[in-house]
């Protein structure tokens, strides 16, 4: 079904966004690419900003697609994050952290979407 890991991850914000822009968010970029690591989507949902971080598993041996957003990963996010706003000069904009969950079983995908899924101070 899937040639790579990578296909399957970009399979999973695909579905991600769709879910996204169904439910009214404007997407803004998706792989934002930095030094520090990359912001899966960066979107508008109304006037807030939303840094959302994709997270897509195939079946369940290694638990739920949610929960491998660690503390660490929510730092690392929040980081990007900032320096997204400082290089596009959106200081004071109000900002929030979503998290979307893809899971594949078998020829099924469930998308869930958490609206401020943490606190980038977590």
């Amino acid at each position: 079904m899937f040639r790579s890991r990578t296909a399957f991850g970009e399979t999973g914000e695909d579905l991600a966004c769709a879910e996204l822009e169904r439910r009214g968010y404007a997407i803004i970029a998706r792989r934002y690419r930095l030094r520090g690591g990359e912001l899966d989507i960066i979107a508008r949902d109304g006037p807030t900003l939303v840094f959302v971080e994709v997270k897509a598993r195939r079946g369940r041996a290694f638990g739920a697609a949610g929960e491998a957003v660690t503390a660490w990963k929510r730092r690392r996010i929040a980081q990007l994050a900032a320096d997204f706003v400082a290089r596009h000069r959106l200081a004071g904009c109000r900002c929030r952290f979503d998290v979307v969950t893809v899971q594949v079983d078998g020829p099924h995908a469930a998308i869930e979407v958490f609206p401020n899924a943490f606190d980038a101070m977590a």
